[in-house]
């Protein structure tokens, strides 16, 4: 693991409404038009919120990484069952990031065990183009994140890996130690035109861009229950002293019952595109 660590906390409330609260919703709908202008602040609490997403700081890319999980830090039981962990406020804020990106990425773990649509359902804004990281080619044409419903679609597979999907762009790329390296992954999206980029899962794809210094930020939003055992929020290497412990700066806002921690890694963040003058 990088042995660059983050030291400071920084923590900022803002209360959010819940989904279906008239306010809230009122608000958002200006939301996705407004943020891309950049022109002016957004409403609260969005400005909070989103603001930071606006533009990069270490090159013209906003990379941000979203996990939800358990007040112990699980994103899924020991069987792998995840649904329902975020309620509908989690998951209102998992769309509403969806609505401000360009495109939204998983790994193809994530895409066979929950076959996702990856669209903006639950509140108002444009669907993101979809990626899945897809190395060997495994994914199926009737997987619902290829739906063909005038959004692009791409799929990242490793050089030499034969892969036919109607409809559907093919980016290849190199393999480092088996896998593809997340900073070649976010200079091949940058040259397809994506600038705001989400990587939505799964945790084990969201730490291998924790690691690499790929990430801006990473939004966790935390459910008020408790698993007890189940697959770790962050599977990445052991420390052997709490010291050595990433502590980025942070946002902590209230998201109805749960709770969002907004952590900005943009220290420790390596260019991978057209570096900021």
């Amino acid at each position: 693991m990088n042995s660059s660590r983050l030291s400071r906390l920084h923590i900022r409330r803002a209360e959010v409404l819940p989904p279906g609260a008239d306010g809230a919703i009122d608000s958002w709908r200006m939301v996705p038009r407004k943020f891309r202008a950049a022109t002016a602040a957004l409403p609260s609490p969005w400005e909070e919120i989103f603001g930071p997403l606006r533009e990069g700081t270490v090159d013209s890319l906003v990379v941000v990484g979203q996990i939800g999980q358990s007040l112990d830090g699980r994103t899924a039981t020991v069987s792998g069952h995840s649904h329902h962990i975020n309620g509908p406020a989690g998951l209102a804020h998992l769309h509403r990031l969806r609505a401000l990106v360009d495109v939204v990425v998983i790994g193809v773990g994530t895409a066979l065990a929950d076959d996702p649509q990856l669209t903006v359902r639950c509140v108002t804004g444009p669907n993101p183009a979809r990626v899945v990281l897809d190395p060997r080619g495994r994914i199926a044409p009737s997987a619902r994140l290829l739906a063909n419903d005038g959004i692009r679609r791409l799929v990242v597979i490793a050089d030499g890996t034969r892969c036919e999907l109607p409809g559907v762009e093919i980016l290849s790329l190199p393999e480092e130690d088996g896998h593809m390296a997340p900073a070649a992954i976010l200079a091949g999206l940058a040259k397809e035109g994506f600038r705001r980029i989400l990587i939505e899962g799964g945790a084990t794809t969201i730490s291998r861009f924790l690691e690499a210094g790929c990430l801006d930020r990473i939004h966790v939003t935390v459910a008020p229950i408790i698993l007890g055992d189940g697959r770790p929020s962050f599977p990445f290497g052991p420390i052997d002293r709490v010291d050595q412990a990433l502590r980025p700066p942070m946002g902590i806002h209230s998201l109805g019952d749960e709770v969002l921690f907004d952590c900005d890694f943009s220290a420790r963040r390596v260019p991978v595109w057209r570096a900021n003058k």
